[in-house]
């Protein structure tokens, strides 16, 4: 016999986190059309080439990872939900990993000529260290039975391998340059600090119910793939950043975050490197916190609703 199907009701939740999750990600919604990045074209011209191509492609490589987040990633995830209202927060975020990949457009139409556009794009589709990571997150999504496996490589995608790109515009961000650029990343980084945190309380829900000798086995496959990907993501830095003499740093930072993706699973740091060893530039750049601008003019990253009421007869009395 089929059995019937069910409506989703959210008064009755089986897990609180959904809510919360579901909440907080509902009162962060943006769009990249509210940003004036065309205020940014004056300092983009300041730029020499070297910088300005790093800016472009560092942008591009981001595209490529959020575009198979959303095409991809939360797809994957989907099938392994154990509640209805964990499905609508996956559908949450695959709708934000196309805005921000979205994003990464709008910036290149602006600060970007047509055959500087082709050419980042035609670079991320093909450049070999930007796609082994893409390559190997994808391979585990489609391939892997494991959902806490598949957990593990959206973390991983998430709160680390985003922030080789990520440090770019922040580091602009704290020399005061191309801030309206800038303020799409933090709010990427506002999205992006709840996806990782969520995915990985799932995770650690489920990880916790094996039994230890599974743990043990899971975790050497976690650290593994950490190895793996940070490796290739060295090459991937040196690539990006050693015309311009960021790669130490640009690789610390990195190692921070990589960190945070392990502590969003809850298992232990891999490396030293810690907030103090970051940039403070950057490190400051990273705080979530916003920067409101004027509703009715200009929306910054605190990207201000406003709020409504219905209109009653009074309102007509003038």
């Amino acid at each position: 016999m089929t059995e019937n199907y069910k409506a989703i009701n959210w008064n009755a939740i089986d897990d609180q986190i959904d809510k919360a999750t579901w909440e907080k990600l509902t009162e962060q919604f943006w769009l990249d059309t509210r940003i004036p990045l065309s205020n940014d074209l004056s300092d983009w011209r300041t730029l020499d080439q070297d910088h300005q191509w790093v800016v472009g492609h560092v942008f591009g490589g981001l595209t490529l990872l959020d575009t198979l987040q959303s095409q991809e990633g939360m797809a994957s995830l989907r099938k392994d939900v154990q509640t209805p209202h964990e499905t609508a927060v996956l559908n949450n975020i695959q709708f934000m990993e196309s805005v921000h990949a979205k994003s990464y457009s709008s910036i290149f139409s602006t600060l970007n000529t047509p055959e500087q556009i082709d050419e980042i794009f035609d670079w991320s589709d093909t450049e070999e260290f930007l796609q082994n990571k893409a390559l190997k997150i994808r391979d585990i999504y489609e391939n892997n039975p494991d959902p806490l496996k598949k957990k593990i490589a959206s973390v991983f995608l998430e709160t680390f391998l985003f922030y080789s790109g990520f440090y770019t515009p922040l580091w602009y961000l704290g020399h005061n340059k191309i801030p309206n650029v800038a303020e799409i990343i933090k709010l990427i980084l506002r999205d992006e600090s709840v996806h990782g945190t969520y995915i990985g309380y799932k995770f650690q829900i489920g990880f916790n119910q094996l039994p230890k000798t599974k743990q043990e086995d899971l975790k050497n496959w976690l650290y593994d793939l950490l190895y793996k990907l940070y490796a290739n993501e060295e090459k991937y830095t040196h690539l990006l950043y050693d015309q311009t003499g960021w790669t130490d740093d640009v690789l610390v930072f990195i190692r921070y975050n990589a960190n945070k993706a392990l502590m969003n699973l809850g298992q232990d740091p891999l490396f030293p490197d810690t907030a103090e060893d970051v940039n403070p530039v950057v490190m400051n750049g990273i705080s979530t916190s916003t920067a409101n601008h004027d509703f009715f003019s200009q929306v910054g990253n605190g990207y201000l609703l406003g709020n409504v009421e219905s209109m009653s007869d009074s309102d007509y009395d003038i």
